[in-house]
């Protein structure tokens, strides 16, 4: 048995001691129906079943009214969960935001706008989103769009100069080509800023997202470092099910040291 199939046998052990608490619940997916075989590109039809468990059982909301519960502390045991994207592959306009449409329930997409802009420099060897298909997409009335920097630089280890251009760039793109004002902001590979560069982030931004599977707790949150649990194409309908509940903790936890590791050396 793989590390990776036994941590995701024992987080749900982990849940049943340490259990989720009442909050918000961030969802972290980067693709859909791209046709790869990478572990977060998932199936059209898994995506489905998944908004159906989403709308069956929880209720699906916006980051804005996120921000507003956390902030008034209305939040209860069965409070809100809410989508968010990362990067902005091509598949989020023709096939996420149809869906989306469909099952009616929002989303958020952080995008890397200088991918929009070059595609040629998209790491992920796909097509990006184009700025029409974004102003399509924010039409629906389900969409926010979001920052994910420019370059999909690592803010961990950029300065405050770099840091300010990336964001200025990211924010003037958006507003230039999709006429909406970026307030919220997703750190690249979840790894969040160097104490120089976040107090730039948080001038910049209503809120800043990482990850680490928690439940964000209104005695507890923090706008700036709000916490996400990423969705992976080997989520069985339980850990999908966990996850949304804001379980599977232990998974989230080991994937932040895992991640730091993994990206120590990479600059974006």
């Amino acid at each position: 048995m793989s590390i990776r199939s036994l941590v995701k046998r024992t987080s749900p052990l982990v849940d049943s001691i340490l259990r989720p608490p009442p909050g918000i619940t961030i969802l972290i997916y980067h693709r859909v129906g791209g046709g790869t075989p990478s572990a977060v590109d998932l199936d059209v039809d898994e995506f489905r079943r998944q908004l159906d468990h989403l709308r069956e059982h929880h209720d699906v909301i916006d980051l804005d009214t996120a921000v507003s519960r956390l902030e008034s502390n209305e939040v209860a045991p069965t409070s809100g969960v809410v989508l968010t994207f990362d990067d902005g592959t091509a598949d989020f306009c023709d096939v996420v935001v149809p869906e989306l449409v469909a099952a009616f329930v929002p989303a958020t997409l952080y995008v890397t706008t200088g991918f929009v802009e070059d595609p040629q420099g998209f790491h992920w060897d796909t097509p990006a989103v184009t700025w029409s298909g974004l102003r399509d997409a924010v039409s629906t009335g389900l969409v926010t769009i979001g920052s994910h920097s420019h370059t999909h630089a690592l803010f961990d280890r950029i300065g405050p100069t770099q840091a300010a251009d990336e964001i200025a760039r990211s924010i003037d793109a958006i507003g230039d080509n999709v006429g909406v004002v970026a307030e919220h902001f997703a750190y690249p590979k979840a790894l969040r800023a160097s104490v120089g560069v976040e107090p730039t982030v948080r001038q910049s931004f209503t809120t800043a997202a990482v990850a680490r599977g928690r439940v964000n707790r209104p005695e507890r949150f923090d706008l700036h470092r709000l916490t996400r649990t990423p969705i992976q194409r080997d989520d069985g309908p339980a850990e999908f099910a966990a996850k949304a509940r804001g379980g599977m903790r232990l998974e989230g936890e080991l994937r932040e040291l895992v991640a730091h590791r993994r990206y120590r050396d990479a600059v974006n």
